[in-house]
């Protein structure tokens, strides 16, 4: 496996037995015929079982439909994203030169569906076992911060909906610092909201948590939440 793959490999905590499945799995379709959407397509239904066995062995008590919410909101591109920009996904992607011009590296949909095409390739390479290892070692950090007794909405779109009613700008959140090894990595996310003048910090172990405790604390300074 040449060094690139083999860093994205060790990243992923997987070894490849077929080296061809990773390459084709960062390959986007402007970079040529052999490229990664059919592994996405079977990525996707790799990823949706296993997020859906691990919220069901994890929320014993929890209804169908709340479930199904949750999962929805793990499957998300924004949560996929998430994870690829953590894994450097961008930095191992094969696309034409037209696309690299206009940043598709940096791009959510494109990562999101690379790293759904990688879980394919996994399923490809050795099963469904070891394609649902992969999953949960990337996505449990984010299951664990996961409040059962939350609201349906999330504190994120709760303070964009009170920001809207009240015509103020959407808030701004930024990454102020990441602290830990980059396999236990916690996120510190500042919140800015500058029409109020506040400014909230959030962590989490994940960025998308992080971002959830700041708009919290936002929510909790104009009294919306106690």
């Amino acid at each position: 496996m040449n060094k690139q793959l083999d860093r994205l490999s060790t990243s992923l905590g997987y070894a490849f037995q077929q080296e061809g499945l990773l390459r084709q799995a960062v390959t986007h379709r402007s970079y040529g015929a052999q490229h990664n959407e059919r592994l996405e397509f079977l990525g996707d239904s790799v990823l949706n079982c296993t997020i859906a066995k691990a919220l069901f062995d994890t929320f014993p008590n929890l209804p169908e439909g709340t479930l199904s919410r949750m999962r929805a909101n793990l499957v998300k591109q924004e949560t996929l994203a998430e994870i690829a920009v953590r894994l450097k996904l961008g930095d191992y992607l094969l696309m034409g030169e037209g696309e690299l011009k206009s940043g598709g590296f940096r791009r959510p949909s494109i990562l999101a569906d690379a790293l759904e095409s990688i879980f394919g390739a996994v399923f490809l390479d050795a099963g469904f076992e070891a394609a649902q290892i992969v999953v949960l070692r990337l996505f449990e950090p984010i299951i664990a911060d996961i409040d059962p007794n939350a609201s349906g909405k999330d504190a994120k779109t709760q303070l964009q909906e009170w920001l809207q009613a009240k015509r103020h700008p959407l808030p701004d959140y930024q990454l102020a610092a990441t602290k830990g090894e980059a396999h236990d990595q916690i996120f510190v996310v500042a919140c800015h909201i500058p029409a109020l003048g506040i400014t909230t910090q959030g962590q989490g172990r994940s960025r998308r948590a992080a971002e959830q405790e700041a708009a919290l604390a936002v929510l909790k300074q104009v009294g919306e939440v106690k």
